[in-house]
């Protein structure tokens, strides 16, 4: 079976893909009614050997609704007036979710403010505070 490419280090073969197609909604004219151009992705991801589960957790999380309970993952296509353009745009999205998927997320490290940041804040607030307690103090003497 062929390979799809994804990344330098990451190829899947085509088994663990099936497509369907359908007849797609919008413009198209007679041809809407006769041709199957919608196609329907089917990305079978546990059977997948290639991807780690890390990966197939994270595709879990991008593919979102498209993830069925059985770890099948759906796209549809139906951009496009041919079939075999939204073949390729099917793959092509395919492989731009598979390729989100491999990246690995940074860990976020906790900081603490500088010294410096925190003076700052500070100095702010007491200069914020002072505004205000003249203002107070300006309508006390008005009154008098």
């Amino acid at each position: 079976m062929p390979e799809i490419l994804i990344s330098k280090t990451c190829s899947i073969s085509e088994s663990n893909i099936r497509f369907e197609f359908m007849k797609a909604s919008g413009p198209g004219g007679q041809n809407i009614n006769k041709v199957n151009t919608a196609v329907r992705l089917r990305f079978d991801m546990e059977s997948c050997s290639a991807l780690l589960p890390e990966v197939r957790q994270r595709l879990r999380v991008l593919g979102k609704k498209r993830v069925t309970e059985e770890g099948i993952l759906i796209i549809e296509a139906k951009r496009f007036r041919s079939q075999e353009k939204n073949r390729v745009d099917a793959l092509e999205r395919l492989v731009r979710l598979l390729q989100k998927a491999l990246i690995q997320p940074q860990v976020r490290k906790k900081t603490k403010p500088s010294a410096a940041s925190q003076r700052k804040r500070l100095d702010q607030k007491r200069h914020r505070a002072q505004i205000k307690k003249n203002r107070n103090f300006d309508q006390k003497t008005e009154i008098c």
